[in-house]
């Protein structure tokens, strides 16, 4: 028996539907208020980081995001860590001289020298190293900053050259 022979006599009925990943955020709140019981710990108003959120989420980078929430880019960036995201200036090397500052085992000076960035990446990545994310500022955010672009189902996916 042949795959035509099996194949005989089938026929389509129906038509498959084209499927996606969604992104649901399914709180009744607006993001604003949903921030609003971390206003005390966010380096921004929580208007302000709603609005960096869903810009930062929609594809826009960090300075952009910042500047249509009407903050600085590094606030913007402060924000988006505390708000869970992982936003870090500087390489494992860079943030190991970072964490040797902080513990008094380096001059600034030459520990900025050494981190390989400049003045504003340094003091972020020690506000990244001395600052959590804020427990629970993740789940509010989390139907804004769950957008992604390009294919949500990478990941899932093997890579061809595993096979060799």
């Amino acid at each position: 028996m042949t795959l035509s022979d099996i194949a005989a006599g089938l026929e389509v009925t129906a038509e498959q539907e084209e499927r996606g990943v969604a992104a649901v955020d399914d709180t009744d709140a607006p993001l604003a208020e949903r921030l609003a019981e971390f206003a005390d710990r966010l380096p921004c108003t929580p208007e302000a980081a709603a609005t960096l959120a869903t810009e930062y989420a929609a594809g826009a980078s960090v300075g952009a995001a910042a500047r249509e929430a009407g903050v600085a880019p590094v606030t913007g960036a402060k924000a988006l860590h505390r708000l869970g995201e992982p936003v870090q200036p500087l390489g494992p090397t860079g943030r190991e001289i970072v964490r040797d500052w902080l513990d008094a085992r380096l001059p600034r000076t030459e520990a900025v020298e050494l981190a390989g960035g400049d003045e504003v990446d340094f003091a972020l990545a020690a506000y990244v190293e001395t600052h959590d994310p804020i427990p629970g500022a993740r789940e509010a955010v989390d139907g804004a900053l769950a957008v992604e672009s390009g294919d949500p189902l990478a990941e899932t996916r093997s890579d061809t050259d595993e096979f060799l």
